[in-house]
């Protein structure tokens, strides 16, 4: 009999969604052995390395919560090497993996999956962590850190309006620090020397960013993503950024793999899928296609 796991956030502001959609719907499954993964309260990397350790070949896991959740899930599947199906259901507050691959409901869980092909992000040498839709380093990835607040955690509970309330907080905060600080230190880009006030690296993989984003379907594609770097402390340039990304797609250059490596070791916020953290002394930072695939329902 085949295995299921669904995993889920008993702590997430969409929770009870989740028990209603999800959870109280799997006894009506024929055919599986079912069982569950609940995400616990330390980080999404040691998550996925605990889970990792329980997947076996042939498995299929639900992840049934938001990008963290997700971030977890394939996390798990690729440090487990086996061979094992994942879906992802939109219950977050971005869902940039699950908007990417269409599956918006647990129904929609049990369609055809095909090959995504992540990134892989190497920190001074170590693989720190697969991303499956995009990796930013510097004032963005900076940001996400409001997300983890209890004001924005109070927002994002509310059934109606906390995507206005997010966003709003969101520009608060980029006014009141863009400022303050060099969000990315003096580095080369593959061996080119970068503007002195570039804050921002971002690597684009998946359909979408931050929900209102547009990438495109680089996440099919064995070899190649999308890159760009921006000094996005100006104003003008973030709301150019942000319509073009918006109406169009974002903008970047293809490339196979992208370094980064910093004059003097550097301290850096970097963040995928919007889970962050932060590295001191960093020397290089690298940014590559990884060829491990996952198995990915899509509809």
């Amino acid at each position: 009999m085949k295995r299921l796991f669904i995993v889920y956030n008993p702590h997430s502001s969409r929770y009870s969604d989740v028990k209603k959609e999800v959870l109280n719907r799997q006894k009506d499954l024929k055919g599986y052995l079912i069982g569950k993964y609940e995400v616990e309260p330390t980080d999404v990397d040691k998550n996925a390395t605990k889970f990792a350790h329980i997947l076996k070949d042939g498995d299929f896991v639900i992840s049934a919560g938001g990008d963290a959740t997700g971030v977890i899930s394939a996390n798990a599947i690729l440090q487990s090497g086996k061979d094992v199906t994942l879906a992802v259901l939109p219950f977050g507050n971005f869902n940039d993996l699950s908007r990417t691959l269409g599956t918006k409901s647990f129904k929609k869980a049990f369609g055809h999956p095909q090959k995504l092909y992540p990134l892989e992000i190497i920190v001074d040498g170590k693989l720190f962590r697969y991303a499956t839709c995009y990796v930013t380093i510097g004032m963005m990835a900076e940001a996400v850190q409001l997300y983890d607040k209890p004001k924005m955690r109070k927002i994002l509970k509310k059934s109606s309006g906390r995507n206005v309330g997010s966003y709003t907080n969101l520009a608060n905060w980029y006014f009141k620090n863009r400022r303050k600080k060099q969000f990315l230190p003096d580095f080369k880009l593959n061996g080119k020397l970068q503007p002195k006030k570039t804050s921002d690296y971002a690597a684009i993989n998946g359909k979408y960013m931050a929900r209102i984003m547009k990438g495109g379907e680089d996440y099919k594609n064995p070899q190649t993503f999308r890159s760009k770097t921006d000094r996005l402390t100006n104003f003008w340039r973030l709301i150019k950024l942000m319509f073009r990304s918006i109406l169009f797609r974002i903008p970047g250059s293809e490339t196979k793999g992208d370094q980064l490596e910093f004059l003097s070791p550097a301290t850096i916020e970097l963040q995928a899928e919007g889970e962050y953290k932060t590295f001191v002394n960093v020397k290089t930072i690298e940014i590559r296609k990884s060829e491990k695939c996952l198995k990915v329902i899509t509809n």
